[in-house]
């Protein structure tokens, strides 16, 4: 779900058979009568829309009301299918795999509908029904996971005769490898999830299970509330001054929007947040230092003061996933996460210090060349630059470099004309038309698209909500995306073979202004084409058993490939020039400025690579290293990491953990690395396309064919490695990757 201090943005976590969700919590469950479906009095259970059998979700009706009494009637009745399965359950597919998958699936798809309009359409009542019934879904999961009779189910069919029959799908559902020795993917969730553990500690980790989904919640909220409660109003013009008209139609719709009626991008008044729409536009631009040093101190120190403060709840959040690794067994949380993923610590130390001492060199000497243009420049802070000047200083020395203003890039990309070549695309790599299908599904907000997906023949292969637009007061930032819907023979329909995919693709990038369009920057359009990467996998998938198709079962180390791969065609000259084109006259982005953007590309790319290996190590020393309550703070952990992943020190006062939702509220917890690795996968995925001639239609065309083939279509069926082999015809190299980011002499 996002993130650079800025950047990042990723999708959602998958969902495994033991409902690893995305999820929120508060306290302790309390079994009471209150909390039976029957007592229910806030909204009739026969009119809930969580209950109702529908073809999409009833994003449109759904709200605080129906949280509380749907949920429970839900558990409710998984409960008992839950019991009567294990009374009925015996080793074979119609008789464990199926009913278990149904049961899953539906918390699933009910408990998504309601996480994601938290996700973007937050209200205080929304939260409270959520924060009461999460103790509750939380101990049906556990109960679910911890279950004897399903677990002793699964390591029958791994141990019978019948084995072999299986297809390869079902057998990684049931068997990934793990070095040497074969393990069950449900057994290893089981015994993750503490089925292997005797009563006490069972009763132990389950508490921990419970607090550890309270502090991510109560930390994703912090943040949340921490970065809406910042508002600066500007009413003097020469404070904003270097500041593009686009920030300012934006800062005014902004003041607007919080009682300024009269508000103009010319005259104002002025407001600026810490969403990112807001916040970034001032680092780049502004001439005002006092002003950028305010808003990225602000930023940086978001949820670390006060009753929003995240430092305890992160101490006790590494606190309690050591405790709960030493339960399992593993000497640290990191090993945890590993279990499930390609790398092992050792393997994403390697990669990272590989990576770290071929963008060292280069970053240092980004600094050096800032410092010099300032001083070029005149600036007074040439000599003594520092976090808030650099990026404004950055984009001075790109414009003066390269001849760019990523302002002057905006009116050539325009949302609709971005979106028809994204579309386009699709169809020359994978033979796939998306089409408009707004009126077919409800929507949560009036600016959502719903789109079909419609393979060769016409026929609907899947479906996605797309929503574009930064809503501060109700949306939380960054970009994702996540499944609403998997593809599904056991969930099939009557009169259907399979339920087919659907998708939700959501971005914070910055709304139309007055009578113009959506007019992107183009990290916006290289965020876009991101999260179409993502949902390209869970949406062309040919995988038809349910708990391995589009994006579940993949190791999360592997799941970031197709996004990453996607973003590298943004530089394709074919695609560029199909998208960018002026929002007015219809003129196409000039030949000369296309070469520009290319030959920025590797703008700072020893800093920018620093940047996320920073995250990344400062992750796994978190996760592996580091004594919760021990003599070095969190944050000597971050100061030290930094020592060799930042050019300049971070502040002493330094508080960016306090926001890292990565992996305190989201799914990366020691496995940010997974950025880095996916690099090294999706980078080489490309360069498949450059061996065979990206100006070769009908090689590119066969070469897109055979990444559907694999990559997209075969989902958490087969080993990421193999599915990589299968389409790359090797291993993969880190060669291509170090190539793309002008990094690989340094490397050498």
């Amino acid at each position: 779900m996002l993130v650079s201090s800025t950047a990042p943005f990723a999708l959602a976590s998958p969902c495994f058979y033991f409902l690893h969700f995305l999820s929120v919590s508060l306290p302790d469950p309390t079994c009471t009568a209150s909390n039976s479906p029957s007592m229910a009095s806030e909204d009739s259970l026969s009119s809930n829309p969580l209950l109702q059998n529908f073809n999409f979700p009833p994003f449109d009706v759904v709200d605080a009301r129906h949280v509380r009494p749907g949920i429970r009637a839900l558990l409710h009745q998984l409960e008992a299918e839950l019991e009567q399965l294990e009374k009925t359950v015996e080793p074979s597919w119609p008789k464990l795999v199926e009913p278990l998958e149904k049961i899953v699936d539906r918390l699933s798809v009910v408990w998504g509908i309601i996480n994601h309009l938290k996700a973007v359409k937050d209200t205080p009542e929304l939260r409270a029904a959520i924060e009461e019934v999460q103790p509750e879904k939380v101990k049906f999961q556990l109960r679910l996971g911890q279950s004897k009779p399903i677990y002793s189910a699964f390591k029958s069919i791994r141990e019978s005769s019948d084995w072999n029959t299986l297809s390869e799908a079902r057998q990684r559902l049931i068997c990934a490898n793990c070095g040497v020795r074969v393990f069950s993917a449900q057994i290893k969730e089981a015994v993750l999830s503490g089925i292997a553990l005797d009563d006490d500690k069972r009763e132990e980790f389950n508490k921990i299970e419970q607090e550890l989904e309270k502090l991510s919640h109560k930390f994703s909220e912090n943040v949340l509330d921490a970065t809406k409660k910042f508002e600066k109003l500007i009413t003097d013009k020469k404070e904003i001054e270097g500041l593009p008209p686009s920030a300012l139609g934006l800062f005014a719709q902004a003041a607007v929007s919080k009682g300024n009626e009269n508000a103009t991008a010319d005259t104002g008044p002025w407001l600026i947040t810490l969403d990112a729409p807001s916040y970034l536009p001032v680092m780049q631009h502004a001439k005002n230092r006092a002003l950028r040093e305010e808003v990225y101190r602000a930023y940086l120190s978001r949820a670390s003061s006060g009753d929003l403060d995240n430092t305890a709840i992160i101490d006790q959040i590494l606190k309690l996933r050591l405790e709960k690794a030493k339960l399992l067994g593993y000497s640290n949380y990191a090993e945890v996460s590993m279990a499930t993923k390609m790398a092992t610590v050792e393997k994403a130390d390697e990669l990272l210090e590989k990576l770290r001492s071929a963008s060292w060199a280069p970053a240092v000497q980004d600094i050096e060349d800032l410092k010099s243009f300032a001083k070029n420049q005149g600036a007074a802070e040439a000599d003594s630059l520092t976090h808030w000047d650099v990026t404004f200083w950055s984009e001075r020395l790109r414009e003066s470099k390269y001849d760019i203003n990523e302002e002057e890039l905006r009116p050539y990309f325009s949302l609709p004309k971005v979106m028809d070549g994204l579309f386009r695309l699709a169809k020359t790599l994978f033979g796939v038309d998306v089409v408009p299908a707004d009126g077919v599904a409800p929507v949560w907000n009036s600016d959502v698209r719903f789109y079909c997906v419609k393979d060769s023949s016409g026929n609907p292969t899947a479906y996605f909500y797309f929503d574009p637009y930064s809503r501060p007061s109700e949306k939380r930032g960054g970009a994702w995306m996540d499944e609403v819907f998997s593809r599904s023979r056991v969930m099939a329909q009557k009169g259907s073979s399979v339920r087919l995919p659907v998708a939700q693709m959501v971005c914070n990038q910055t709304p139309p202004v007055g009578d113009k369009p959506s007019l992107m920057t183009f990290r916006e359009v290289e965020t876009v084409f991101h999260e179409f990467g993502h949902a390209l996998q869970h949406m062309l998938t040919k995988e038809d058993e349910g708990l391995v198709s589009g994006i579940r079962n993949i190791e999360w180390d592997a799941v970031e490939l197709p996004s990453q791969f996607m973003e590298n065609w943004c530089y394709h000259r074919d695609t560029l020039m199909s998208i960018a084109k002026h929002y007015q006259t219809g003129e196409t982005l000039p030949e000369d400025v296309y070469k520009k953007l290319l030959a920025a590309r590797t703008f700072r790319a020893g800093s920018l690579s620093l940047r996320q290996l920073k995250f990344a190590t400062v992750d796994l020393e978190l996760h592996t290293k580091y004594v919760p309550g021990g003599t070095e703070s969190i944050y000597d952990v971050d100061q030290r990491v930094s020592i060799k992943t930042q050019v300049i020190p971070p502040l002493p006062e330094d508080r960016f953990l306090c926001s890292f939702s990565h992996i305190f509220a989201g799914g990366y917890a020691a496995g940010y690395y997974s950025y880095k690795w996916a690099e090294v996968l999706s980078a080489d995925a490309f360069s498949a396309f450059e061996d065979a001639g990206l100006d070769d239609i009908k090689a590119v065309k066969e070469t897109g064919q055979r990444f559907r083939n694999t990559i997209l279509a075969l989902g958490g069926g087969k080993a990421p490695l193999q599915v990589f082999v299968a389409f790359r015809g090797r291993e993969p190299s880190p060669e291509p990757l170090l190539r793309h980011n002008g990094l690989l002499a340094a490397s050498a």
